[in-house]
């Protein structure tokens, strides 16, 4: 098995792990692993193909969808009451 997919495992145990947290103890492990996925989405895609890296894209996404939707509309200067 690569690295790349094991630090993905990694990865995906230690954001279940955050996820169990309390909220207000979540944050900094959070932004850590938000910053980290795309590396390792990168890596993966390269040492395994395109697949593989849409793959990984996807399973992040749907497990950070909410801070992600937050940095969307944070970036496009819309607020939650125009979202809902």
């Amino acid at each position: 098995m690569s690295w790349s997919i094991i630090l993905g495992a990694f990865w995906v145990l230690a954001s279940t792990v955050v996820a169990m947290l309390p909220l207000r103890r979540q944050y900094v492990p959070g932004v850590a692993l938000l910053i980290l996925a795309p590396v390792l989405i990168v890596l993966i895609g390269y040492e395994h193909g395109v697949l593989p890296g849409l793959l990984a894209l996807g399973a992040f996404v749907s497990m950070f969808r909410n801070p992600l939707r937050y940095l969307w509309r944070k970036a496009t200067g819309r607020s939650q009451e125009a979202a809902e």
